[in-house]
C-alpha cells in the first residue's frame, strides 16, 4: 500500500528523527486524514500522529493551531503545577521548522504532528454507568483546568456553531426555499421546531446579562474523544480539539447528554426505543461536577438539564434543516437518514421535558454532594 503522505517531506518539517519502520491509518475521525508513523531511535519505539487538516472544514489552520496550542500549553504548566504527566494529559505537538505548528507540502495540503500517547484506549459505546461517570469526570476536569484561560483570546473557527438562534433562522430559511421539495412531509417536525423557538433564546439572553461567563469549550465532546488508562480506567487526556473555541460549559454538557444518555443510537428508526437514560444523565452529571462544580457559576449548574434539552433540540433542528436542503452537509446513507436523525432527536427532546423535574433534582444533589 502506498503511503497517502510524504515521509521525507513530515520527517524534515517537523524533525522527526529516528528510522521509520511503518505507518498506521486511523479511521476514526471524520474530517482529517490521520496516520501514525511508527520510527524506532537507539532500540526505543517512538510513535507521531500526522494529520492532513481539513481545509474546506477549517479554512484557517493559523487560527486553528493558535487555538490548539494555546491550549494545551496552557493545560501543560497547570498540569506540570499539580505534578501531573503533560506528556501523557494533553497533546504535545510539534513545531514545524518555520515556527508554525502546520507545514505546507508541494500540493498546498497542511500537515501537522503530535507526540502519540500510549498505554491508552477510547470508548464508542456507553457500556455502563461507571464508564459514563469517568467520562463526565474527564471532561468536568478539562473544564476546571482551563477556567482561568482567556478564552476571548481563541478564534471561532466554525462561526455561531452552536448559536441556536442563528440555527433557528437557517431552519426558517430551508423551510421558506424547500429547495428539495420536501416540506409538505415533515410539516410536524416543521411545528415541533417552531413551538420551541423561545427555547433558542434562553442562553443567548443570559449571556446578554452577563450571567453567563465566556469559556473555553470543546465542542465535540463524544465518549471517543477522551484517552483512557489502560491501567486505571481513568480518562486522562481529552484530544480533538480542533473545535475548541470561545462558548458556554452548557454547550459541552449538554452534547454530552444528547450522545451519551440516549437509550437507542442517532439513527434509530423505531422511535420506541428513545428515550433519555436517567441512571446515565446522573452518572455523567455526578462525574461532571466532582470535578468541575469549583470552577463553575451557579447559573451555569441550574441551567445543565436545559442544556442537554437544547443541544438536542439544536441537533434534531440542524438534521432537519439538511433535510430540508437536500442533504448537502451530513453524511447520508439514503434518502430519509437526516429525518430519522432529525425524528430521534426531537423524540428525545420531547422526553427530556416530560423528565426536566428529575433531571433538575439529580443535577441540584450532585450539585451538593
Amino acid at each position: 500500500m502506498t503511503p497517502q503522505f510524504d515521509l521525507t517531506f513530515l520527517q524534515t518539517n517537523f524533525s522527526i528523527s529516528g528510522t521509520y519502520l511503518d505507518y498506521t491509518v486511523k479511521n476514526d475521525g471524520h474530517i482529517n486524514a490521520t496516520f501514525v508513523l511508527h520510527f524506532e531511535k537507539d532500540g526505543v519505539k517512538s510513535d507521531y500522529i500526522v494529520q492532513r487538516i481539513n481545509t474546506n472544514v477549517f479554512k484557517s489552520p493559523d487560527a486553528l493551531m493558535q487555538n490548539i496550542v494555546g491550549v494545551t500549553s496552557f493545560l501543560r504548566e497547570k498540569i506540570s503545577a499539580r505534578g501531573g504527566n503533560p506528556n501523557r494529559e494533553t497533546l504535545c505537538f510539534l513545531p514545524a521548522v518555520s515556527g508554525k505548528y502546520y507545514a505546507v507540502d508541494a500540493d498546498g495540503a497542511c500537515w501537522r504532528c503530535y507526540r502519540y500517547i500510549d498505554d491508552v484506549y477510547t470508548c464508542n459505546t456507553i457500556d455502563s454507568e461507571e464508564v459514563f461517570y469517568n467520562a463526565g469526570m474527564s471532561f468536568g476536569s478539562f473544564q476546571k483546568s482551563l477556567a482561568d484561560y482567556p478564552a476571548e483570546t481563541l478564534a471561532e473557527t466554525i462561526p455561531n456553531f452552536h448559536n441556536t438562534y442563528s440555527r433557528f433562522l437557517d431552519f426558517e430559511t430551508a423551510v421558506q426555499e424547500n429547495r428539495a421539495g420536501r416540506r409538505e412531509t415533515v410539516e410536524a417536525e416543521i411545528q415541533f421546531v417552531r413551538d420551541r423557538e423561545a427555547d433558542t433564546h434562553v442562553l443567548l439572553d443570559l449571556i446578554e446579562k452577563a450571567e453567563l461567563p465566556l469559556r473555553v469549550t470543546h465542542n465535540d465532546t463524544k465518549l471517543n474523544n477522551i484517552l483512557f488508562d489502560n491501567q486505571t480506567n481513568q480518562g486522562i487526556c481529552i484530544i480533538d480539539l480542533d473545535t475548541v473555541m470561545p462558548g458556554l460549559s452548557l454547550y459541552d454538557f449538554g452534547d454530552s447528554i444528547r450522545f451519551g444518555a440516549n437509550t437507542a443510537s442517532e439513527d434509530e428508526k423505531d422511535l420506541s426505543k428513545v428515550s433519555l437514560s436517567l441512571p446515565l444523565y446522573k452518572a455523567y452529571t455526578e462525574g461532571y461536577l466532582s470535578s468541575a462544580k469549583e470552577s463553575l457559576w451557579a447559573r451555569e449548574i441550574e441551567y445543565l438539564p436545559f442544556s442537554a434539552k437544547l443541544m438536542t433540540f439544536e441537533c434534531g433542528m440542524r438534521f432537519l434543516t439538511d433535510y430540508l436542503n437536500g442533504d448537502t452537509y451530513f453524511k447520508t446513507e439514503y434518502p430519509e437518514h437526516n429525518l430519522v436523525r432529525c425524528r430521534t432527536q426531537f423524540t428525545l427532546v420531547a422526553d427530556m421535558e416530560k423528565k426536566m423535574a428529575d433531571m433538575q433534582k439529580i443535577t441540584a444533589e450532585a450539585a451538593t454532594a
